[in-house]
């Protein structure tokens, strides 16, 4: 596999505080709100000390990053409304920057502002691995499944998939009692695929449903990658039983490269093309695996975990203290049209490096990350991460 990549941010994001309901609220807001990503979700919170001021400032933002029509704001009203309909199905909102949020999760690049949880949130603060495969497995490879799950969760570790049919099946029903974690690519009460509505609910109630879309959506092809990246992002590591050369599977993998999260993959036949993507993956890096202990010997060094204190992992990081958030800067913070002009410049259609726009223009950190605030907001710039950044195609 690729080496793991490093993170080049230009300031250090705020460390998470316990949020009023009005700033949760205005949190929600934001999220919904025109051209605003992950990226430049955290940095608004992070740069104007909270989501209201963040609100309070987003049009003018736009404008001075050249957009020519006002950019729309989520109205109060559909917030409230869409929080309400997640708590009439027994979800809860976390939020990115506030404590409860899926500790792992929120480690990786551009993690998902917002998540919806549905059931025990305790899953999400213990070790987790991801065992993910084909749709249309073989009667082996849901029996290797539900070995692997039955003996990973008898050494402390929770189980996430993605709910799809086969194997994620598989590895739910197998660890469905010593704590699964299924990610949906649609709303939380959104049942993908039907048959799968008695599982759905049962993970609901003794595990844990988790979805970064809105109650109602109805999942879209675009959305099963970030259902995906979510899978990644959740586990240590990600373990791959039976899939096609062309297989959502193999995304999955490649989120879990890029995060620098560990791939384990299990070969199969040459002539089994549900073998082809795990044995292209084993041949790219990927860890190769034919039991369960294959998997805890590469995770207990990363853990920092003794053999014998396998079977009592029930924590997952530490989550940082709150501290106060910066105050909201005065408008001469807003960068002026010559560090405009500069940065559009060093723009081009491929992506480059956040930092490397700084060094280029000879401009501070600060006053770049300003200047890509406002031009985001205006939908003039593309983000990959924090790291990388590339003009709008189009």
């Amino acid at each position: 596999m690729a080496p793991k990549p490093e993170q080049s941010e230009l300031f250090t994001p705020s460390q998470p505080a316990t949020l009023s309901d009005e700033e949760r609220l205005a949190c929600l807001r934001l999220i919904r709100s025109e051209n605003v990503g992950p990226v430049t979700f955290r940095d608004l919170i992070d740069y104007y000390g909270g989501a209201t001021k963040a609100l309070e400032i987003l049009p003018t933002l736009s404008r001075r990053g050249g957009s020519g029509r006002p950019i729309r704001i989520c109205p109060k009203a559909d917030a409230e409304r869409e929080l309400e309909t997640a708590d009439r199905l027994g979800a809860v909102a976390l939020f990115a920057v506030e404590p409860g949020y899926p500790p792992l999760l929120a480690q990786i690049d551009a993690p998902p502002p917002m998540v919806y949880i549905k059931g025990s949130s305790e899953l999400l603060k213990r070790p987790a691995v991801a065992i993910v495969g084909s749709r249309q497995c073989s009667a082996a490879g849901v029996q290797l499944t539900k070995l692997f799950a039955t003996l990973l969760a008898e050494v402390g570790f929770v189980i996430v998939s993605g709910l799809a049919r086969g194997i994620d099946r598989a590895a739910h029903e197998a660890s469905l009692k010593s704590g699964t974690i299924a990610v949906l690519a649609g709303g939380i009460d959104w049942i993908y695929p039907p048959e799968h509505a008695e599982l759905q609910t049962h993970i609901g109630r003794d595990g844990c449903l988790i979805t970064d879309r809105p109650p109602g959506l109805q999942p879209r092809d675009k959305d099963f990658p970030r259902r995906n990246r979510i899978i990644a992002g959740l586990a240590y590591g990600v373990v791959v039983i039976e899939a096609a050369a062309r297989s959502g599977t193999l995304v999955t993998a490649r989120y879990a490269n890029e995060l620098g999260r560990e791939v384990f993959a299990v070969p199969g036949h040459p002539l089994d093309p549900r073998a082809e993507g795990t044995n292209r993956l084993i041949k790219q890096g990927a860890t190769l695996v034919t039991e369960a202990e294959d998997i805890v010997s590469v995770l207990r060094p990363i853990l920092g975990l003794e053999e014998r204190n396998m079977g009592h992992m029930n924590r997952g990081p530490a989550e940082p203290a709150a501290v106060p958030v910066p105050p909201l800067p005065a408008a001469s913070d807003f960068a002026p049209e010559d560090v405009l002009k500069a940065v559009l410049t060093a723009l081009g259609p491929a992506p480059v490096a956040v930092d490397a726009i700084a060094r280029q223009t000879g401009l501070s950190a600060q006053a770049v990350q300003i200047a890509l605030l406002e031009l985001d907001l205006a939908g003039r710039i593309e983000r990959q991460g924090h790291s990388l950044v590339a003009l709008k195609r189009g």
